[in-house]
């Protein structure tokens, strides 16, 4: 078995070697990457990390500020659209590429299909979004399939609820954006206004709000008491199975599913067996942020990832920042007993802070011993995202996204760590530091480690924290450590979230190896697969007694594999 390793990227900002980055510049003043720029060896170097699937993120078109009317694509008021170069989840055409990924801009569905080509070619699997909660003011499909009908053309305006309209809407009422239009005698007119994407039920949404977007009708009644109309199976339902179905007809191998639990577990649990029935291959991964609906999405709904966002994430982010102890990991991983196998790990993707600016850790080697963590402690999921494994601040003041530590989804910028490995198209990272060119290396040698081996793949998870909790040679407050074990093979993985060199023991209770069925073995030796020059060695009564003695760098980690 292999662990399932997947790595995010936006193309609008993966090829990117514009370097005359203008804040809030247009798509001709700060350029765009390409699908395109995903060549043979850019994948090649990305599959080197280790990486098994990559998630383009953004390719399905959604709404900008460009203007592609001479292509047949009509234009988008800047009132509706965040950024420049908008949001990729403000869906404009769900069965059409985003224009601004193209160099040839009428064969960009071509491009895509020869992307998906490369991608496999390259003994990678390809990720994209489906996002089914909401799509753009201003939606307008010009590649719907011949007798497909726009969202909402049938609907019955008249009324906030039909359990057969597409959308939610307040009649009588005309839309207010919060933001103003460039041309006094050209405004985007909706009336009457529809609900907006994060269930605002105002025809005035904030610019908090998700203005840009309508939510979608799924037979839920939001405006009475959330009431269910499933029977007969919903408009929308059917729109979105023909949606799915379309792009698993383009050989993609999964759905990153935007802000599921915002739809209905009824329509999951109808839809995925429908898309799985002809494409089995196919993974579901869910943003689902409540962790009360983790097993019914799991269970019911038929995924096979969640995001571990209200969970591992926020504790390891909490330990990082110093505001948490490692013990509180332990509680993180407890919460979800029963269905660790299904929870999607990561450190940063395009919502969170980058782990490397000062709003985060500010220091993108304190993500060391959160990555050995994130990465071993399950056979689950682990994700990274584009620049990670770089150390990318996300510090720029892009535009519409302000410095904040994320690296925008919004405008047209190009990503300057990442920028140095591209290295204008050479992907060898010849202008990168050699912090971060180390870091890259770092992530290479970890994810390789750890993608192949049993004992992460298949194993056990055996918690040491409760047994060192009185230990005196080990910090609970800097250290975290538990094994892994499968079939014999046995990892000890201990890591120090400080600044500071450590020396520790490591006691490994009785119960331990009993559990590893190891109780008759007396003496065990152990290798670092981080680095194979360290060796440690114990008897089995001294770790149960004083504990098995190693040293930690600062913000660093071991693997001891025990024969």
């Amino acid at each position: 078995m292999t662990k399932i390793i997947i790595y995010q990227v936006l193309p609008r900002l993966f090829g990117n070697t514009n370097r005359t980055r203008k804040f809030n510049g247009s798509y001709e003043e700060n350029g765009c990457g390409k699908l395109n720029d995903f060549t043979p060896k850019a994948l090649e170097k990305i599959k080197q990390l280790g990486t098994t699937h990559i998630w383009y993120t953004g390719v399905i078109e959604h709404a900008l500020q460009t203007d592609y009317s001479h292509f047949g694509i009509s234009k988008d008021f800047p009132e509706v659209v965040k950024g420049k170069a908008g949001s990729p989840y403000a869906i404009k055409d769900y069965y059409d590429i985003n224009p601004d990924l193209a160099e040839d801009v009428p064969n960009r569905m071509q491009e895509f299909e020869a992307l998906i080509n490369r991608t496999q070619e390259s003994g990678l699997k390809t990720i994209i979004d489906f996002v089914p909660n909401h799509l753009a003011r201003q939606y307008n499909s010009d590649a719907k399939p011949k007798d497909t009908k726009e969202f909402g053309e049938a609907d019955n305006t008249d009324t906030n609820f039909n359990a057969n309209n597409n959308f939610y809407y307040l009649p009588t009422e005309p839309f207010s954006s919060p933001i103003s239009g460039i041309n006094e005698h050209e405004h985007y007119i909706e009336k009457p206004a529809k609900v907006t994407g994060n269930d605002c039920m105002s025809n005035k949404p904030t610019i908090n709000d998700w203005y840009e977007t309508i939510k979608l009708n799924y037979g839920v009644d939001i405006f009475n008491g959330n009431s269910k109309h499933f029977e007969p199976i919903p408009n929308t339902w059917e729109r979105m199975l023909e949606i799915l179905l379309f792009w698993a007809n383009k050989k993609v191998d999964g759905f990153r599913c935007d802000m599921a639990e915002m739809v209905p577990v009824e329509f999951w649990h109808w839809v995925i067996p429908k898309v799985k029935d002809k494409y089995p291959h196919i993974i579901f991964i869910a943003e689902v942020y409540n962790p009360d609906l983790y097993r019914q999405f799991i269970t019911h709904g038929g995924f096979d990832f969640l995001y571990d966002k209200v969970g591992v994430y926020d504790s390891l982010k909490a330990v990082m920042q110093g505001h948490a102890k490692p013990n509180s990991i332990t509680k993180a991983w407890d919460s979800v007993t029963g269905i660790q196998q299904h929870m999607l790990f990561f450190l940063e993707n395009h919502d969170e802070q980058r782990i490397a600016s000062p709003f985060f850790a500010g220091d993108a080697k304190k993500g060391i011993p959160a990555m050995i963590v994130s990465g071993c402690m399950y056979t689950n999921p682990l994700m990274l995202y584009f620049g990670q494994e770089l150390g990318e601040a996300g510090m720029d003041k892009e535009g519409f996204s302000g410095e904040d530590g994320r690296t925008t989804i919004f405008d047209y910028w190009g990503v300057e760590q990442y920028q140095n490995w591209v290295n204008d198209k050479k992907f060898d990272g010849g202008l990168l530091s050699d912090a971060a060119a180390d870091l890259r290396a770092w992530h290479i040698h970890f994810i390789n480690t750890i993608k192949n081996h049993e004992a992460i793949t298949q194993g056990q998870l055996y918690d040491l924290m409760w047994y060192n909790e009185d230990n005196p040679s080990f910090d609970g407050d800097k250290i975290f450590a538990f094994l892994r074990y499968f079939k014999g093979k046995i990892l000890l993985i201990v890591v120090n979230f400080s600044d500071e060199k450590l020396k520790c023991r490591v006691k490994i209770p009785a119960h331990a190896f009993f559990s590893m069925g190891m109780e008759s073995k007396k003496y065990f030796k152990g290798i670092d697969l981080l680095g194979g020059e360290n060796i440690i060695s114990f008897p089995q009564e001294v770790a149960i007694t004083n504990g098995a003695g190693l040293r930690l760098k600062p913000y660093s980690g071991r693997i001891y594999e025990l024969s």
